[in-house]
């Protein structure tokens, strides 16, 4: 889980510059990532 998560941050920082619609999808499934770990 903890390797996904550091995926997701490469990713979003990736595309951070780019696309900002991309991070509020990034949000979105980090969000509902935490709600399944939970």
């Amino acid at each position: 889980v903890i390797g996904k998560l550091k995926v997701f941050r490469i990713l979003s920082e990736r595309y951070r510059n780019r696309r900002k619609r991309f991070r509020l999808r990034f949000n979105l499934i980090a969000s509902l990532y935490n709600l399944e770990l939970k």
